[in-house]
């Protein structure tokens, strides 16, 4: 019995040698005598991957990024948007609500205002502007004008468009409004209506000041405004070098200009518009440029350097370029005439309400668009000149793409009983 038991524990011990390191492999282990074993965990098991062949991963591809995506990607600045100008469409965009400090890029409503006073007859561009204390005494960029000097209109917008002169903002501020104060009001009322709807000046030339904010999108709002109801902006902003003499107590002295929008010099297409800095807003621009016909305006703002700004700006513009096409239709058919019931003239004439453009940026063929015009069989008296009769619907495939309003081109009056009268007597008697 003594030898069976001896037998039996050297093959235990000698089994147990062997199988150890084997259980422990396959991530067991044999307990001791008495020992609960542990609870299984519920947690997913994460097993090791091995690293994929290059056939496999030919095979299976990782999501390759949108053009779109790759744009946002690679643009620097914390915020922009690229429009198309003559559609007001945005192309592009990357944090387009952010409110920010715009630094001098205001100065972009301060000449919307400025041209609108020139185009109503209030100023002119040969009129003399005093220079106030005020005025004189800003900081920031500015072309050193001196209390009691005067300058002329034109003078001061080279000023302000070339230079980016706080002073001469401030000088044609009072000069139209009484003060800036007025001048800041008139700029807020104008935000308004263009729909800026993030949008606070405080001031008419962009020094940082708390609450005077702005975004990109309400930026390229009002660039487009200053562009296309005042092109002649583009004949001051596209300017390289210049110069102006202060004619001062002191005498005259001539002083250099020299543009702050390096664009105008580094890409072949700019136009325009208005650059701008401060140490809290960083480096911002509404770019402007025109390539065969097709006008762009990105906006960047709070860029890190002169560099980036100038990058992001061209990449966008570029972009823009390559991407868009416009589909213009001038309605150069006439339309016809139609019924008018009850009414004192029997045809009314029509109009078109204003040209149609598309802004495509698929590729589109925009020679398949189809234009149809939906109009009732008549109208009736009366009817008044600017009304509404009909609509063009314009179609690309089976998407329609917009439409233009068809209006009553002349008024016709309603028909009382003696103009019936009249109309029998001239068809039977005359």
């Amino acid at each position: 019995m003594q030898s069976f038991l001896s037998l039996f524990l050297s093959l235990h011990l000698l089994l147990g040698a062997v199988f150890t390191p084997f259980t422990q492999s396959l991530g067991y282990h044999l307990l001791p005598a008495g020992e609960e074993p542990a609870r299984l965990s519920t947690a997913p098991v994460m097993l090791p991957t091995e690293e994929k062949t290059s056939e496999e991963k030919s095979q299976n591809p990782a999501p390759a990024e949108t053009p779109d995506q790759a744009l946002s990607s690679s643009i620097t600045a914390p915020s922009a948007v690229l429009m198309e100008m003559s559609t007001g469409a945005v192309v592009f965009e990357k944090n387009p609500h952010a409110i920010r400090h715009p630094a001098s890029i205001t100065k972009i409503m301060t000449l919307i205002l400025i041209f609108e006073a020139i185009k109503k007859g209030s100023i002119h561009l040969d009129d003399n502007v005093t220079v106030s204390e005020h005025a004189s005494g800003m900081g920031g960029s500015q072309v050193f004008l001196e209390t009691g000097e005067t300058q002329t209109v034109e003078t001061l917008i080279k000023c302000i468009s070339i230079a980016s002169a706080n002073d001469a903002c401030v000088a044609m501020a009072e000069f139209i409004s009484g003060s800036e104060e007025a001048f800041v009001a008139e700029m807020n009322q104008k935000a308004k209506d263009l729909g800026m709807k993030n949008t606070t000046f405080v001031n008419c030339c962009g020094l940082d000041a708390d609450g005077h904010m702005t975004t990109a999108y309400d930026v390229a709002l009002m660039s487009r405004e200053l562009t296309v109801r005042h092109p002649e902006i583009h004949n001051y902003c596209t300017i390289w070098m210049d110069t102006m003499t202060h004619v001062t107590a002191k005498g005259e002295k001539e002083f250099g200009l020299t543009n702050t929008n390096k664009l105008i010099r580094q890409y072949e297409y700019a136009t325009g518009l208005k650059t701008g800095f401060t140490g809290i807003a960083k480096y911002c621009v509404s770019a402007t440029a025109e390539k065969d016909g097709m006008k762009m305006i990105a906006v960047i703002m709070g860029a890190e350097t002169i560099p980036y700004r100038t990058k992001d700006a061209i990449t966008l513009l570029n972009y823009g370029f390559s991407k868009c096409q416009i589909y213009t239709d001038q309605h150069k058919e006439a339309l016809p005439s139609l019924p008018v019931k009850r009414g004192k003239a029997d045809m009314v004439a029509l109009t078109f309400q204003n040209p149609f453009q598309y802004l495509n940026t698929n590729g589109a063929d925009l020679n398949t668009i189809e234009k149809e015009l939906s109009l009732p069989d008549s109208v009736a008296a009366p009817v008044k000149k600017g009304d509404k009769i009909g609509e063009a619907v314009y179609r690309l495939g089976t998407e329609k793409i917009g439409s233009v309003d068809i209006l009553a081109a002349e008024n016709i009056t309603e028909a009382v009983f003696s103009d019936y009268l009249m109309d029998i007597f001239m068809r039977y008697f005359a």
